[in-house]
């Protein structure tokens, strides 16, 4: 992330050395009054770089992947995260079902654990010495972390007579219990905690190896069978596992804010923009909402919190669905985990893996209402991410037969996720039933519509950069005043 900022910085002095000649003069009117220039210009870099590097940050800054297993390389490592990339480019809609199905599994967890009762009660610790002796006065004095002395009241001790003096004390004993007396050893069960525990942050070790990665489930169930201790983590070491903070995320939500308000200014002033500009446009919009339901899970952790096995009268297999044998990856696997099974993941179906999560697990189990939000929220943003693509329905093309495979392609996008999932919906109604021929060909139209939603997608990125040979004059044109907002 450090050289990701780095590299940013570095493009946008590149951008502003080559701006800077073009930038335009300041002319007089016939009284003599100077008048200060509206508009600067730009170059085709500047264009190209600008939506490279939004893009770049939809597709792999803000993608929050899960812990890989011990046993992965970082060959495969790297190769699964270059196939969830191209699947937040051909299928953004994908990734954002998948944060907002971690969102929807995180408010379960988080209730499920904190009426457990197992969480929030910091590890027992021995004392260096015996206070037994010691009598509580009615004043006691507590030291912080920087050694700075505070005086607080005794909870047992008489209350003054000045009681409206204790009053407005409150407030400030509370801002200290909250942010210097308790924070360092906050053991709560937070949303934090269960997105760790979703991405699969949870190790079970037997016998000094990892044996299986806990679902929330299991952990609840070992717990309370005394064979593993509560895991004691506080938030903050969860984060500092994370490879990403408030100002990294911050960063690159600065940049792509940006981006949508200079488009947004273009439109104002009447400004030509560009078919890249638009496609950027749609994953930027995209990328506010992964960025909102994603901003408590931790980011490219690479090993799990190890939780050990105390039992020797019994093994883990007899108490939880041991998971099957982990296999090596092949290519056609690794190329269905482009294909359908994400799909299937995030319905509900059941992918377990021994050592690690699934990317797109569908584990925890949703009622009828939240599966219904579930996917109605997912069909609004694919329909309008395929809609964002329309706003260039009327943008000027290098020839004709390009302004029609946009037009066509960006209807596509916008109503196949709609049929689709009417198909899947189908499908899913006669798994039960004896109506096999329907099933198959709901199965068939699933696919060909997912095949067409495809093609289309590929078409639209493909003229999103062709269509740049050949760009009209207000292309270049630029407010001059958004060059002062910052950005990278």
């Amino acid at each position: 992330m450090r050289s990701l900022v780095l590299f940013c910085i570095f493009l946008y002095l590149v951008g502003v050395i080559q701006a800077a000649p073009t930038t335009n003069t300041t002319t007089s009117t016939s009284s003599g009054i100077p008048e200060v220039p509206s508009f600067t210009n730009r170059t085709l870099w500047h264009i190209l770089s600008s939506c490279v590097l939004a893009i770049f940050a939809c597709i792999y800054s803000a993608i929050h992947p899960n812990i890989p297993s011990p046993k992965d390389s970082s060959v495969l490592i790297l190769w699964r995260r270059l196939g969830t990339m191209i699947m937040a480019l051909i299928t953004p809609e994908v990734i954002v079902l998948w944060a907002m199905r971690q969102w929807f599994s995180t408010r379960y967890v988080t209730k499920q654990f904190e009426e457990s009762g197992y969480f929030g009660v910091p590890p027992p610790q021995e004392q260096p010495g015996d206070y037994g002796s010691i009598q509580a006065t009615a004043e006691q004095y507590v030291e912080d972390r920087d050694s700075t002395r505070l005086l607080i009241a005794h909870p047992e001790a008489p209350t003054s007579i000045y009681g409206g003096t204790h009053a407005l004390a409150r407030p400030f004993k509370y801002l200290f219990k909250t942010y210097v007396s308790e924070q360092s050893e906050d053991y709560s069960w937070t949303q934090t905690h269960s997105f760790f525990v979703l991405m699969g942050g949870f190790m079970l070790y037997v016998d000094g190896k990892p044996y299986l990665t806990l679902q929330p489930d299991d952990i609840l169930k070992l717990i309370c069978k005394g064979f593993i201790d509560a895991p004691t983590l506080m938030a903050k070491q969860i984060e500092d596992r994370s490879k990403g903070n408030a100002i990294s995320k911050g960063l690159i939500i600065l940049q792509v804010g940006w981006f949508v308000m200079q488009l947004i200014t273009r439109a104002i002033y009447h400004l030509e923009i560009t078919q890249l500009e638009v496609g950027t446009l749609a994953f930027a919009v995209l990328n506010f909402l992964v960025y909102a339901v994603w901003w408590n899970k931790p980011l490219n952790v690479q090993c799990p919190y190890p939780v050990y096995w105390k039992s020797t009268e019994s093994r883990p297999e007899d108490y939880i669905n041991d998971a099957v044998e982990e296999k090596e990856p092949t290519g056609l696997k690794e190329f269905l985990d482009l294909g359908i099974f994400p799909i299937l993941e995030l319905m509900g179906a059941s992918t377990s893996q021994k050592l690690q999560v699934p990317t797109f697990d569908g584990s925890i189990k949703f009622d009828n209402l939240d599966m219904t939000v579930l996917m109605l929220s997912a069909l609004l943003i694919a329909t309008i991410f395929g809609g964002v693509h329309c706003i260039a329905w009327f943008l000027s093309f290098p020839t004709y037969q390009e302004q029609v495979l946009w037009r066509t392609s960006a209807v596509v996008t916008t109503c196949t996720p709609s049929v689709s999932l009417c198909f899947l919906c189908i499908a899913g109604i006669f798994v039960k039933s004896e109506s096999h021929a329907f099933r198959i060909i709901a199965v068939l139209l699933f696919a060909i519509s997912s095949i067409m939603y495809v093609t289309g997608r590929g078409v639209l990125l493909i003229l999103m950069f062709t269509t740049l040979r050949n760009l009209p004059p207000d292309v270049y044109k630029v407010v001059s005043w958004t060059a002062l907002v910052p950005h990278l």
